[in-house]
């Protein structure tokens, strides 16, 4: 099969790569029919992220169809649509019972090498180098097989691929952003830098009840984008944008910031 491959900073290359096998009862094999590029794997890109070999196949952000599936993992039919998170989790370790299912205690088996790190393991990740499991990435792998060691969530019937794609990975971190701000109906968020992740976070502040959403960037098209989702917007180099945003909230400032680099969102006392 085909897969885009990791070789050095800015060397990345499609290529042929092993096709994956089953390695127990839970795994499955899954075709690749669309993908998107995740900001994280521009830190691949750039080389910046230790642990990655030449060879290594990317990507964490795919929509899939069901291939094929080892015994425990035969409730879904060949052919049927699947929305794959891009953490692997077990669904039955302890952080996995308490639904942090990102800090899984048994999906990477590097997590001690990781810890070294960062200072803790988390679960295992697709694509993204030996500090959080070599398992092979998905999202680039179009037309291809991957291997899927986690349960995946089914899709409704009707939907096209494009609808669904953005499930995998860079919606529900927005969502999950906003929802960590426990937003109350007609508060104000600000949300700092309007790139993928931040622009769903806009939408997801808006569904979960904000009346105001005051985005920051720099580069117009985001910020087109901002205002076309909703939210009011500023160029954090044209003025003081603390100020700014002081005068535009009666000196309260916003109730809730998401920051810029980070996938949370956090409340204002």
């Amino acid at each position: 099969m085909k897969g885009l491959t990791w070789h050095g900073s800015g060397d990345i290359r499609c290529e042929a790569v092993d096709d994956p096998v089953t390695q127990d009862d839970r795994d499955a094999i899954i075709k690749v029919t669309s993908c998107a590029i995740c900001g994280s794997d521009l830190h691949l890109y750039g080389g910046f992220v230790p642990g990655m070999h030449a060879g290594d196949v990317m990507g964490h952000d795919p929509w899939v169809r069901w291939s094929r599936s080892a015994e425990e993992a035969s409730r879904l039919k060949v052919g049927e649509g699947v929305v794959v998170p891009f953490t692997i989790d077990c669904g039955e370790c302890r952080q996995c019972k308490w639904g942090q299912f990102s800090l899984c205690e048994r999906s990477n088996p590097s997590g001690a090498m990781q810890a070294k790190q960062i200072g803790y393991p988390t679960a295992g990740l697709f694509g993204y180098s030996e500090n959080v499991r070599p398992l092979p990435g998905r999202t680039s792998a179009v037309s291809a097989r991957s291997l899927c060691r986690c349960w995946p969530d089914c899709c409704p019937n009707g939907l096209i691929d494009e609808q669904v794609l953005f499930l995998s990975d860079i919606f529900p971190t927005g969502y999950m952003a906003a929802e960590n701000c426990d937003i109350k109906q007609g508060q104000t968020v600000a949300v700092f830098g309007c790139g993928t992740v931040g622009l769903f976070a806009i939408r997801s502040a808006f569904l979960l009840g904000a009346e105001r959403v005051i985005a920051i960037d720099t580069v117009p098209e985001r910020l087109a984008l901002a205002r076309a989702s909703g939210a009011e917007t500023r160029d954090y180099t044209a003025e003081d944008l603390q100020e700014r945003i002081l005068v535009i909230t009666n000196g309260l400032g916003p109730d809730a910031v998401r920051q810029s680099g980070w996938k949370a969102m956090r409340r204002v006392a």
